[in-house]
């Protein structure tokens, strides 16, 4: 390597030996893949690990929708009792994200070592059979535990889907596909909010209605198997792991596919870049990715407050603006449909604008919006507010995974997402406890003062430390 070379440690390497001809091998797969149209086949491939989001979803964001259900069945209580009380909603928030934070920090390093198709299937399989035990238990101590379990296979669920579909997507249409997962995945939100106000006040056949919200969610299992039948290994995973021959096998099929439904013969790849060699823990503090680690982790310990801090405190929250616990399910159901209309927007936006730039005008939406929101009291004010909220939380989130997952090179992609995003769990753990404490000094006022304060946070480090990635193939924003 030149010692003049400034990009370090991801300077592309010369063929001397058999993993640089797998790093040139994968080069070139990702220009093959980059030249893709965007054809019934890749948007396929889009469409069903969309799909596996939408139930990762459902089951994360269930949690502040059965609250009321958790308080009417004498499981928990509103409040905390003590700062780390467990019989609080605190408690059963907190459990699911260290669940999370083990699942993204610890198990990121799965998909990168057996592959992200895999690992996609089980995880998926793991938080589902974990919600099925925790519908059943009947003491708040069992369903934290479960829902602690369900936490990891849904913390390793996460990163295996952003490194999938960052590998996937060609990269003019990386945006949008993020998009189109999140928009897919964000439907959840109004389904599960529209069941929790029909079934959350009731008991149907004398079963608790949160338990019927978290057995619902349940069905994702049905659909596993056909997902797997229908989605491909990684082809850059596969080249970066030696499997040469399979990856090529992978992109035959995908290239025959995309040229019979272009109508024409596919364009020629462009130039390709040698992937870079990393594999290890310690190369994801190299540079570049040292900086960006950092900016990533502070963006991911301060994010999760305004989205966490709304998303799974919303019905609490608009109870607290004098509504009732049934009004609270309605107003909450009426805001939950915006959830997809932020990726939705996406659709339109998400290639044509830096990344960054999008992450940090959402960011300032929800800052603004909450302090508006903890100032009113008529109904149709709460709504409005909450969808800008909404809005302004789902924009940051499609923008801020594509992001994420833009930033590391293939061979440490899932393990350093898995890093950097195990932050946010981290805090939301804190976090839930945290909300509780400034809702019961403070008021709601309080609640977004304080994630004002993070949205203040993260919009400083994403201007003064990211850089730029729309349109550049994953090889070269690696380098």
């Amino acid at each position: 390597m030149d010692s003049g070379d400034d990009r370090g440690i991801a300077a592309p390497l010369l063929a001397d030996g058999p993993q640089d001809a797998n790093l040139i091998a994968a080069g070139k797969i990702s220009a093959r893949l980059d030249r893709l149209p965007p054809t019934r086949s890749v948007w396929l491939l889009i469409s069903l690990l969309s799909l596996g989001f939408f139930f990762e979803l459902y089951d994360l964001l269930f949690t502040g929708y059965v609250a009321p259900g958790l308080y009417r069945s004498g499981i928990f209580t509103p409040a905390t009792p003590g700062l780390f009380g467990t019989s609080g909603i605190a408690g059963f928030i907190a459990a699911l994200f260290s669940g999370l934070f083990i699942g993204t920090i610890g198990c990121g390093v799965l998909a990168d070592k057996f592959g992200r198709r895999a690992i996609f299937t089980y995880s998926l399989l793991w938080y589902t059979f974990a919600n099925v035990v925790m519908a059943f238990q009947t003491t708040a101590l069992g369903i934290n535990c479960w829902r602690f379990v369900s936490g990891l296979g849904l913390g390793v669920e996460m990163v295996t889907i952003g490194t999938y579909l960052s590998e996937l997507a060609p990269k003019y249409l990386r945006g949008r596909a993020f998009a189109c997962c999140q928009a897919v995945g964000f439907t959840a939100v109004p389904v599960v909010s529209f069941l929790s106000y029909l079934l959350v006040p009731s008991e149907p056949f004398g079963i608790d209605g949160w338990r019927w919200i978290v057995l619902i969610g349940a069905h994702g299992a049905i659909f596993v198997w056909w997902i797997r039948r229908r989605l491909p290994e990684s082809p850059r995973w596969l080249t970066q792991n030696g499997r040469i021959e399979d990856a090529e096998r992978v992109m035959a099929r995908l290239e025959a596919k995309v040229e019979a439904e272009f109508g024409q013969p596919l364009p020629p790849p462009g130039p390709s870049i040698p992937a870079t060699r990393h594999g290890r823990f310690g190369d994801m503090w190299g540079a570049p990715y040292g900086k960006r680690m950092f900016m990533m982790i502070v963006f991911n310990i301060f994010q999760s407050i305004g989205f966490y801090g709304f998303a799974n405190w919303v019905p609490t929250l608009v109870v607290k603006q004098g509504v009732t616990v049934t009004n609270s399910l309605l107003y909450t159901s009426i805001i939950a449909i915006a959830a997809p209309i932020g990726p939705i927007i996406g659709l339109f936006i998400a290639d044509r604008f830096e990344r960054k730039t999008v992450i940090m005008i959402a960011a300032m939406m929800v800052m603004a919006s909450g302090l508006v929101f903890s100032q009113v009291r008529d109904p149709n004010l709460i709504i409005v507010l909450g969808i800008c909220l909404t809005l302004g939380s789902n924009i940051m989130s499609y923008s801020y995974h594509s992001y994420q997952a833009e930033l590391f090179p293939t061979g440490i992609r899932a393990r350093a997402v898995g890093f950097a995003y195990s932050w946010s769990r981290f805090s939301a753990i804190f976090n839930a406890f945290l909300i509780a404490f400034f809702l019961d000094r403070f008021g709601v006022l309080g609640v977004f003062l304080f994630i004002a304060a993070a949205m203040c946070v993260i919009t400083l480090d994403i201007a003064l430390l990211g850089p730029r990635t729309r349109n550049l193939a994953l090889e070269d924003i690696a380098h």
